[in-house]
């Protein structure tokens, strides 16, 4: 009967059954690029390379491409008439700061972790998130929500000692995969939940589309990163030996992907909000542990097996039961 009522909707209402095709379009495309990205980017980008040029090249591929799809949404001339440098630096100037730093911490982390402790380590973003939505706006938890975020708390810990303990044994320094892989992943989802809080309040109050955020973000973010490069070590590396030092080819593909998930999350948001982007979440930790087992030959440690269904669990139960104000009895 559901099923029934549902197809009724959408042969009344042609545009609901479109936009619905476009959610799981961006869905499963932003599923399979956040589940790769580690593998891929473990894979393709040497160590040599400089973090600031990996980063710095990603922010460029996103601006063009959020041009070029305003453009063709026909949005960009509107856009640019109704545009303020006052506005893009109230909106858009602090995420775009905090976004380029994470930006940075993810890409040493990706060096340093294996591919499914990164992305399981990488969700602990969600509680920041919610600490931020309710410090900023005032957003509340309901009871299973707040044990949700509880439960990815512990499978946190349990990442961060089992990734310290396995890898002890072996030729990696253990002191280097805690302060060059677990905490650098960890301080860019307290940063990751920051950004977005603030995000979405530039977004309700602003009134901002997510391209003109992304090429906004994209710039200024870019700016920050570029004069610090005048201390900072990558800064000297990029003197040194130049801009695309150790790149190669193949570097180029997962500095594009990196780039075009950042335009699919603001799609998959705009399109479907939180719960669809929480359900994405999940399904890419199962691609990634896949894909590290297909190409990889490497099975999960047995601190992620039991991390890996806390994640899962906790993300879906906070998804699922939103806090809801309680109404006044009369």
């Amino acid at each position: 009967m559901a099923a029934t009522e549902s197809k009724k909707v959408n042969s009344e209402n042609p545009a609901a059954a479109k936009t619905g095709g476009k959610v799981w379009f961006y869905s499963l495309l932003l599923t399979l690029q956040y589940g790769a990205q580690p593998l891929i980017s473990k894979r393709f980008v040497r160590r040599e390379v400089i973090v600031t040029s990996s980063v710095l090249t990603c922010e460029a591929v996103k601006v063009i491409c959020a041009l070029v799809l305003m453009a063709k949404e026909g949005t960009l001339k509107k856009n640019y008439r109704e545009w303020t440098l006052f506005g893009s630096l109230t909106a858009s100037g602090l995420p775009a700061a905090i976004y380029a730093l994470q930006n940075s911490l993810l890409q040493i982390s990706y060096k340093n972790l294996d591919s499914l402790t990164f992305s399981i380590l990488n969700q602990t973003k969600l509680f920041f998130t919610a600490l931020f939505t309710y410090i900023i706006l005032r957003q509340k938890q309901s009871i299973q929500q707040i044990g949700a975020l509880f439960l990815l708390i512990m499978a946190a810990v349990l990442l961060s000692v089992g990734e310290g303990s396995s890898k002890a044994s072996s030729s990696s320094n253990p002191d280097e995969i805690l302060f060059y892989g677990i905490v650098p992943v960890l301080v860019a989802s307290v940063l990751s939940g920051m950004a977005s809080a603030l995000c979405q309040w530039a977004s309700q109050v602003k009134k901002h589309s997510s391209y003109l955020m992304t090429v906004e973000m994209s710039i200024i973010g870019s700016l920050c990163l570029i004069s610090s490069t005048s201390k900072s070590p990558d800064g000297e590396a990029i003197r040194q030996h130049g801009f695309f030092y150790g790149w190669t080819a193949l570097t180029l593909i997962p500095v594009i992907l990196n780039a075009v998930g950042g335009i699919l999350v603001g799609l998959v948001t705009s399109y479907a909000g939180g719960v669809r982007k929480g359900f994405v979440i999940v399904s890419a930790l199962l691609v990634t542990a896949l894909l590290q087992f297909i190409f990889d030959g490497k099975l999960p440690s047995p601190y992620c097996l039991v991390a890996l269904p806390l994640v899962m669990i906790s993300i879906s139960i906070y998804q699922k039961y939103p806090y809801r104000v309680k109404k006044k009895q009369m």
